[in-house]
């Protein structure tokens, strides 16, 4: 059965996501791609990781009011998304990028959550 198998990240608006960042290299030590990262191991190659990521503005987090969005990671998004559309869950959206499977849709207090599943980079 398809499952949450994780924390994918966290997501929030700030004033500088720059200076945020950097903060977050140079007083402890992360920083990755896409923002602060953090690798479940040590291994090489793709692997499940959590991201710190800033924003300037609330655009990716609409239609939340929220100034943040939690990630989730999940093993089979596709079947999930079933899952949830069962449940009476709305899915807002959901896409396929290559590099990942993402779907999204908002907790009964409005906060966005992304749903995301990992897949090998093409």
């Amino acid at each position: 059965m398809p499952k949450i198998t994780g924390l994918g990240g966290v997501f929030y608006v700030v004033k500088d996501p720059e200076a945020t960042r950097q903060w977050y290299r140079e007083k402890l030590g992360i920083d990755g791609e896409y923002g602060p990262q953090l690798n479940w191991s040590e291994e090489t190659g793709d692997k499940p990781y959590s991201l710190i990521s800033h924003f300037s503005d609330n655009e990716y987090l609409n239609p939340s009011e929220h100034n943040f969005m939690i990630n989730l990671r999940v093993d089979d998004l596709d079947g999930f998304v079933a899952l949830l559309k069962t449940r009476d869950v709305d899915v807002l959206d959901q896409v396929d990028e290559g590099y990942g499977k993402f779907a999204w849709i908002l907790d009964p207090n409005g906060v966005k959550i992304e749903l995301w599943e990992q897949v090998e980079a093409p």
